[in-house]
């Protein structure tokens, strides 16, 4: 059969209640990535959420972002690169010690939020943060959007990655993502997103955000972990994919 990989950020949440309901989510997904405690997350959930991935044989890669909780790592942060790449060090150390203790290996390596969308376009934090992923973790792969600069930058170090596609969103006319002020950037209706995930995963032709042909191959799917039907929307895609001949598996 054919596969496509399907990814969900996990372990946002506070409490183990918010663990439980990330949980519901791993029957259907791949790959989860945890938030590493600045964006999100703290010991509690992260060893939860490891624990879950275990038990589940999700594969489980770091979600470290901007360490702003008060924003959700969701707004751009002017820091000096050193104090970022100190950062996103001490945020990846942290879960990978936690990993340690549940028994898990970690894989990758997915950043969250408006760091993702500002190595989007940013060639020169991209390199930063490419260079210091390779040096300082050579055994995590790096994934992200497809097609960007990020992507560029791995192929330059000759470091793994895992490009990304979503199903949710709407792309412009040269293949990265329409932001999301941007009206109808998001894609609201389920069978709309069904038939993205499809084409994204057969790397087949799709309608850009100004209805222009796109078409590129991808290794894994996002699936957004905090809409309020995430279950449902996993459950809805696995069995989609599946009548469609396609596992959801790396």
């Amino acid at each position: 059969m054919e596969r496509i990989d399907i990814n969900s950020d996990l372990g946002e949440g506070t409490s183990s209640a918010d663990c439980d309901r990330d949980a519901r989510i791993m029957p259907y997904i791949s790959r989860c990535n945890i938030a590493c405690g600045a964006h999100a997350g703290n010991l509690l959930t992260m060893r939860q959420s490891l624990d879950n991935a275990r038990k589940h044989g999700v594969t489980a890669g770091a979600h470290p972002g901007y360490p702003d909780p008060a924003r959700f790592g969701r707004v751009s942060l002017a820091m000096e690169v050193g104090e970022l790449l100190e950062s996103i060090g001490e945020q990846v150390n942290r879960l990978l010690s936690v990993a340690a203790e549940v028994g898990v290996v970690l894989d990758h390596i997915k950043l969250h939020g408006a760091l993702y969308n500002d190595v989007e376009t940013d060639a020169e934090l991209a390199e930063h943060l490419t260079d210091f992923i390779a040096r300082e973790f050579p055994a995590l792969k790096i994934m992200g959007l497809a097609n960007a600069e990020m992507e560029a930058a791995a192929l330059r170090h000759g470091h793994p990655f895992i490009r990304e596609g979503f199903l949710d969103r709407r792309y412009l006319d040269k293949r990265r993502l329409a932001p999301r002020h941007l009206e109808n950037a998001v894609i609201a209706d389920l069978d709309q997103c069904l038939e993205q995930a499809l084409r994204l995963a057969r790397g087949l032709p799709f309608e850009s955000y100004r209805q222009a042909p796109l078409q590129f191959p991808v290794d894994s799917i996002c699936l957004h972990g905090d809409h309020p039907k995430a279950p449902e929307i996993a459950l809805a895609l696995l069995q989609f994919l599946r009548s469609r001949g396609i596992e959801v598996r790396q």
